[in-house]
């Protein structure tokens, strides 16, 4: 087994690729067959599987998601950090803050167009903190 946490700074609203990040700790454990799990240690930022290709994609999904669930939203009592702060909340609560990826020959068995993505749903977002377990 292998865990490393990394802490990731501050980034904008909307999708960051992790890919790159989390394949250098696939190398540094250097376990051939296994299992790659990734928990983020928030409630206001999660983690997604999608397509890398195309930017336009991420583009997509974020505007989706603020569509569905628009900040200032006078429903949320819950507004201590903003009116983004309960809108941040839902959409971590459906979307995921943990994925468990496939290794194979050492490397993440994601398909050709997949890259992993850590979504911040916060216009003014902390660095967060993010733990890889690796196990094989």
């Amino acid at each position: 087994m292998f865990r490393a946490t990394l802490s990731l700074p501050a980034r904008p609203r909307g999708l960051s690729p992790l890919t790159p990040q989390v394949a250098e700790q696939v190398q540094r454990a250097g376990i051939q067959e296994g299992l790659c799990n990734l928990f983020l240690h928030h409630t206001s930022a999660s983690l997604l599987i999608q397509e890398n290709a195309d930017p336009d994609v991420l583009h997509d999904l974020e505007a989706f998601l603020s569509r569905l669930i628009p900040d200032g939203d006078p429903l949320f009592r819950h507004v201590a950090e903003g009116a983004d702060d309960m809108p941040a909340h839902l959409k971590t609560a459906l979307t995921a803050s943990s994925l468990t990826v496939p290794l194979g020959r050492g490397r993440l068995l994601l398909g050709t167009w997949q890259g992993i993505f850590l979504w911040e749903h916060r216009d003014r977002a902390p660095p967060r903190r993010l733990t890889i377990t690796i196990i094989g």
